[in-house]
């Protein structure tokens, strides 16, 4: 009887909801597009296709697969690059520009998934089609994390690290089971960041392989012509099956698009002055200022745009290998720290372009800077507030301005203080430890304008009686030194977002410490970084998710891995006058697959 009972309660129990489809997904609350959305409110959804465009990339490339570990340093832009847009291959979703991190539909129509973020499954749209023709099925995506497991690149070839099933579901459904390894953020990583490929197509035996066979892909374009490290040109595909599908309305509006492949930026900008290449995004203040005085930009075939995101800053600065002894006191990092006089390279240098930066999310809400440390921040913290300076955490932090002169003896007397808690000392006009050994390093730069800021430091530092030596080497030896974690110091930006996630592992987690090639140049192996890491990771709420990142905010400063240097509030674009782009300016700032040509209208 007593069996009965339980089999007639078993019966009659509801059944756990399956969850809905919906359009969209965000990593915190809910889209702000309805289900209905017609296009993205920073497009021009009226615009006429047309015309072409030539974008110029510093770089080369032998391979049209982008995706293989031949290809990291030479990448064949556009077939695979967010800020052309993906021209080739598609994601299962797409980012809007206008929301920290919300995805809408691509080549799924729509998702389902729980609130606790278990799985996640896609609803392929039943007209995607791959150029040739063939439908995009639920077998394309399997082979797709399969083949970049087996024969891909970091980071295509981690995706399944964090899934324990996949499997079809009906004709049109592909679902991803996660396992312990996955956080909250993955599913939208999985969506956005994972290129959907053509197993009808491709040879999962040569994948690892160079090729300039041109691909077959689901994108809005063809490749057209291919010249080996020198350009390539992309045509329209009038059959492209998205054309009409909301989040792609006012994107992809050129019948043309060549990307031009340049040795030196040098030469790329006097190719943009002679009307190769069409659009010039510049990095460089004093060249924005100084370098524009040519026909062209007078008489207004070149216009100067500026725009404003609302983006956090990132930080820039040198960077402190705490793998050397000679960088692992947090005292001796934060006076060496201080010696950097910024105004005096701001002034001399920059023609007071730049803001120093003080924090790795400045001018948002993440950021800790002039924000007290709440009760939710210091509960997030928990012991680990004790390791953070006062100011910080009562929100009264600034790095100290020094009068411009170069050899501000106030600061510098500051710096000489952290130093002596580090164990060194002035003798004989010799910054030294106690057996007498001068504290000496050498930051190893790769472009000039890295060796102008890095002799400004020098002199700096010799006032004091640091030996600071500068070493300038190639692009190669670069790529193989920072790979290999071989320098003392070296110069890198940590770019920013509104929505910071699994990348800081990367860059400050125990785990990558000493994974060759992982973005981790400060050497940090920390406990309580890693449980922010996680606390961000985790949150579910918006409140929760930014007192998570502020928390982090303050212990990246606290620990005085960087020397912050500067950043620019604007984004700065040259182009030439036939090239037009909408009037709403997203979040993100501007987006260049959303504009055209003019004289296509």
């Amino acid at each position: 009887m007593r069996h009965y009972l339980i089999l007639l309660i078993a019966v009659f129990l509801p059944l756990p909801l399956a969850a809905a489809p919906v359009h969209g997904i965000a990593m915190h609350g809910a889209p702000n597009l309805p289900a209905d959305y017609r296009n993205f409110d920073y497009v021009n959804p009226e615009v006429k296709k047309g015309g072409s465009v030539r974008y110029g990339v510093v770089g080369t490339y032998d391979s049209l697969n982008p995706f293989n570990l031949k290809s990291i340093r030479t990448t064949a832009r556009g077939i695979w690059d967010p800020a052309f847009g993906n021209l080739i291959y598609e994601t299962l979703m797409t980012r809007s520009g206008n929301e920290p991190f919300t995805l809408y539909g691509l080549l799924a129509e729509s998702v389902e998934w729980d609130d606790q973020r278990t799985f996640i499954q896609f609803n392929l749209n039943p007209k995607a089609r791959w150029s040739d023709g063939q439908p995009v099925t639920p077998d394309d995506v399997i082979f797709s994390l399969e083949v970049l497991r087996d024969k891909g690149r970091v980071p295509f070839s981690s995706r399944l690290d964090r899934i324990s099933k996949m499997e079809k579901v009906g004709e049109h459904g592909v679902r991803f089971t996660f396992n312990e390894k996955a956080d909250r953020e993955f599913p939208l990583i999985l969506a956005s960041s994972t290129p959907i490929l053509p197993k009808h197509a491709i040879d999962a035996d040569s994948f690892d392989q160079s090729t300039l066979k041109p691909p077959i892909g689901s994108g809005p374009y063809l490749i057209r012509t291919v010249a080996p490290g020198e350009r390539i040109v992309y045509g329209r595909n009038p059959d492209y099956w998205g054309k009409d599908i909301p989040s792609k309305v006012g994107f992809d509006n050129y019948d043309r698009i060549s990307v031009e492949y340049f040795l030196q930026e040098s030469t790329m900008f006097e190719a943009f002055k002679k009307g190769a290449v069409d659009v010039y995004l510049e990095g460089s203040p004093t060249h924005w200022e100084r370098a524009y005085d040519f026909p062209a930009a007078h008489n207004g075939d070149v216009i100067k745009d500026t725009f404003t995101p609302q983006l956090p800053t990132g930080m820039l600065g040198f960077v402190f290998n705490t793998r050397r002894v000679l960088f692992s006191d947090v005292n001796v990092r934060a006076g060496l720290s201080l010696v950097f006089d910024f105004e005096w390279a701001n002034r001399n240098l920059f023609e007071n372009a730049y803001t120093r930066t003080e924090s790795f999310w400045q001018g948002s809400p993440l950021s800790s800077l002039g924000r007290p440390a709440d009760e939710r921040e210091l509960n997030i913290l928990g012991a680990a507030k004790d390791r953070i300076e006062q100011e910080m955490l009562d929100g009264t932090y600034h790095l100290p301005k020094t009068d411009g002169s170069g050899a501000d003896r106030v600061i510098l007397k500051k710096a000489v203080d952290l130093l002596a808690m580090g164990g060194y000392t002035i003798k004989d006009g010799r910054m030294s430890d106690e057996r007498g050994r001068q504290l000496s390093f050498e930051v190893m730069a790769q472009t000039v304008d890295q060796e102008k800021l890095a002799i400004t430091y020098q002199r700096s530092l010799r006032l004091i009686g640091i030996d600071m030596r500068i070493r300038t080497v190639d692009d190669s030896q670069y790529q193989a030194r920072s790979s290999s974690f071989d320098y003392d110091v070296i110069i890198k930006s940590y770019p920013s977002s509104l929505s910071p996630g699994i990348e800081q592992i990367g860059r400050w987690g125990s785990t990558a410490r000493d994974a060759q090639g992982s973005f981790n140049f400060a050497g940090t192996a920390d406990p309580d970084i890693d449980r922010l890491i996680e606390a961000m990771l985790t949150a579910r709420s918006k409140e929760d998710f930014q007192a998570s990142v502020r928390a982090y905010d303050r212990l990246l400063l606290s620990g005085h891995y960087i020397v912050p240097l500067y950043h620019v509030p604007n984004q700065w674009v040259a182009r030439r006058k036939h090239i037009s782009y909408p009037e709403i300016l997203p979040l993100y700032g501007y987006q260049l697959n959303t504009w055209w040509d003019n004289r296509a209208q």
